[in-house]
């Protein structure tokens, strides 16, 4: 089914404004963004969190901070941003005894009132307004004067309000500035659980240890098995993210585009996407849902099972080891002898500073080697290794401002 974008034009009543008094149940990831986007809007905001650190946090930011249950008696608008797995709970013995006719109550994602975990008097609105990015993208781009599209939905409209309510939170939080999409809870929830297991989350992490096994298993080395799995798929997201499988495709070599279409279809065959319907089968049968519930209520015992499985990834602990050893060379450098500061800063086309110790990459040509791997759009003429005493020196013959991160195998 086609939908259509609907922007801040689009929000005809400004349903927040008046004397109504918004409580944002949460302040995590997504509660302080809305939060203070809606203050910064001009809305009546305070907090609904139990005691500790977020709500010492709202607090110390300026919020009017109460009690789940206070907040939630104070406000006409109640929003609903702690976890999945606590909302019924925090409904159930603090939301709901204190809900009242003609009160709303939103969501950011649908999966509590689909799955009816949660249960709302059909006298009062449920609403839901679901940004398509983590909190602090939706707190940085409204800053920005920009925003964060979301998907608005409206499940119970029991006075007549909840579509407005939805569309002008959607506006308040900076969403409607980039675009918003009409939804129904069950398709949200739906969609968004399949996104995450079959391709973002379960998907690409299984996709990227098994190509790193493969790889480590026929005797490849594991840091450079990791630069090919791993480091590089952030550079064809980010191609993918700006102009689709076609920029993709041009921007790499002809060899690269051959062997994408010859072994995709090897890889991710029929019996992956039977695999991916059986899934979602069992997204939209509630079973899933009832699993991760029945998990959180006995003490999460096969989410720990996962994380320690997890934790024994040899990938993992490969990466975990570099980012130690980088945060170790570069306190090293800092500390480095003069001389070797003469040397970085007498540089004057010095682009990238590859501060690495010679316990950890011992071969030069090897650092080289790695460097052009990570920099494709420079010509091999355009590099100069330098290197004294225990620090290597990258510079380029252009004098240009191309930098990138401190990396370490």
């Amino acid at each position: 089914m086609a939908v259509q974008m609907e922007y801040e034009k689009d929000v005809k009543v400004a349903a927040l404004d008046g004397k109504k008094k918004i409580a944002v149940i949460g302040y995590g990831s997504q509660g302080h963004a809305h939060a203070q986007n809606l203050r910064d809007s001009g809305h009546d905001v305070i907090i609904g969190v139990r005691p500790g650190k977020s709500f010492d946090k709202a607090k110390e930011d300026g919020f009017d901070t109460y009690t789940v249950a206070e907040a939630t008696k104070l406000a006409d608008i109640i929003m609903v941003l702690a976890p999945d797995e606590i909302q019924k709970d925090i409904y159930k013995d603090e939301i709901e005894p204190n809900l009242s006719a003609g009160k709303a109550l939103g969501f950011a994602h649908g999966f509590n009132i689909h799955f009816e975990f949660i249960k709302v008097p059909k006298d009062d609105d449920v609403f839901m307004v679901a940004p398509k990015g983590p909190g602090h993208l939706v707190r940085r781009t409204y800053t920005e004067g920009f925003g964060v599209p979301a998907l608005y939905a409206v499940y119970q409209d029991a006075t007549g309000n909840a579509k407005d309510i939805a569309m002008d939170w959607a506006k308040g939080i900076g969403s409607a500035r980039v675009g918003l999409l009409v939804t129904t809870f069950k398709e949200e929830t739906e969609e968004d659980l399949f996104g995450e297991q079959a391709v973002l989350m379960g998907g690409l992490t299984h996709l990227i240890e098994a190509g790193f096994e493969v790889l480590t298993e026929a005797g490849y080395a594991p840091q450079l098995a990791y630069f090919e799995v791993l480091h590089e798929m952030k550079l064809i997201v980010d191609l993918i993210y700006e102009g689709g499988f076609k920029k993709m495709r041009q921007s790499c070599s002809n060899t690269a585009e051959f062997g994408d279409f010859v072994t995709g279809p090897r890889v991710i065959g029929p019996e992956v996407k039977e695999n991916m319907k059986a899934a979602l089968a069992d997204i939209q049968s509630g079973k899933f849902a009832r699993e991760f519930v029945e998990d959180h209520d006995a003490g999460f015992p096969r989410l720990k099972a996962y994380r320690k499985e997890a934790e024994e990834l040899k990938l993992k602990r490969l990466v975990l080891n570099c980012v130690k050893q980088c945060h170790s060379l570069v306190k090293t450098t800092m500390t480095h002898s003069k001389s070797i500061t003469n040397v970085i800063v007498s540089k004057t086309s010095l682009v990238l500073v590859f501060c690495v110790l010679k316990r950890v990459v011992g071969n030069p040509t090897a650092l080289f080697w790695l460097i052009k791997k990570l920099t494709p759009l420079r010509s091999e003429n355009s590099y100069k290794l330098v290197s004294q005493d225990k620090v290597f020196l990258l510079t380029t013959t252009d004098n240009s401002n191309f930098i990138i991160n401190f990396i370490c195998i």
